[in-house]
């Protein structure tokens, strides 16, 4: 049965697409059968993948609220070598207020899910940048939560609302739930800002966090211009071997438990 990580933030551009595109890459490259799901509305991460939203029939939405689908007939087969994705489209915009009707809403992509989980290693889920019900439902379906934080301060402040919100979820529809770790990226050691507001991560969440952090740099831009994952547009970057402890955690076949204190993630 797949690993299920769903990689949340409810702050837009902290590099939630952009670390779900390549560590799903990099797993993918290591031979794991890999699915990437698309829970935001802005559909980014299908866009990532050369697809266009606009013109795809079937998506996670027809899964989610169509439930007599087939997700085999959602899924697009092989976008790269070992590289699935469950795309998003314009249809996702309207599902919140959509889903907010539905009977046990939040399970419905753990059930979609379901019946594809013995077909992958991987599958990692994107989510938009909200708590909504898509994001709720990616935390039920997940074994583990995979946070994107960028060095600024506005990104750090809120991070009490979603470990809140981990910690709700695994209290209401997911008690497995777990706390894969926080990666930080755009880091420059050359600012005093960057490098108080990593202090300040770590001190909060400790051992959580993933050594060392992605630093600045443009080339992540221009690889999503490129639609290529960083590992084929800059192949010597160092965030490869960070993504790459990533997607080593994640597929351990006994994955470290999780401390017994986990992190408190006040208000900055």
């Amino acid at each position: 049965m797949a690993r299920i990580v769903a990689v949340a933030n409810q702050k837009g551009g902290v590099g939630k697409t952009t670390t779900v595109f390549n560590v799903g890459a990099i797993a993918a490259n290591m031979g794991r059968k890999t699915l990437l799901v698309d829970m935001d509305p802005q559909a980014a991460l299908t866009a990532s993948l050369g697809l266009d939203p606009h013109r795809l029939e079937k998506s996670i939405y027809h899964l989610l609220l169509a439930k007599e689908l087939d997700p085999e007939k959602a899924i697009i087969k092989d976008v790269r070598l070992n590289l699935d994705i469950l795309p998003a489209n314009k249809s996702l915009v309207r599902s919140d207020v959509e889903l907010a009707q539905q009977i046990g809403r939040e399970y419905l992509l753990q059930e979609s899910l379901f019946p594809i989980r013995h077909e992958y290693d991987l599958i990692l889920i994107d989510n938009g940048p909200s708590l909504g019900v898509l994001t709720v439902n990616a935390l039920t379906a997940a074994n583990e939560v995979l946070i994107p934080l960028v060095c600024e301060y506005l990104a750090l402040r809120g991070m009490g609302m979603l470990v809140d919100m981990i910690r709700q979820v695994r209290s209401e529809t997911n008690p497995s739930l777990k706390i894969l770790g926080v990666l930080i990226s755009m880091y420059d050691p050359r600012s005093l800002h960057s490098r108080e507001v990593y202090a300040e991560a770590k001190r909060i969440f400790g051992d959580y966090v993933f050594e060392p952090p992605i630093p600045k740099n443009a080339r992540f831009a221009e690889a999503a211009a490129a639609q290529r994952p960083l590992m084929e547009y800059d192949p010597d970057n160092p965030a490869i071997a960070i993504y790459k402890t990533v997607v080593e955690q994640i597929l351990a076949e006994d994955p470290a438990e999780e401390s017994a204190k986990e992190p408190v993630a006040e208000s900055a």
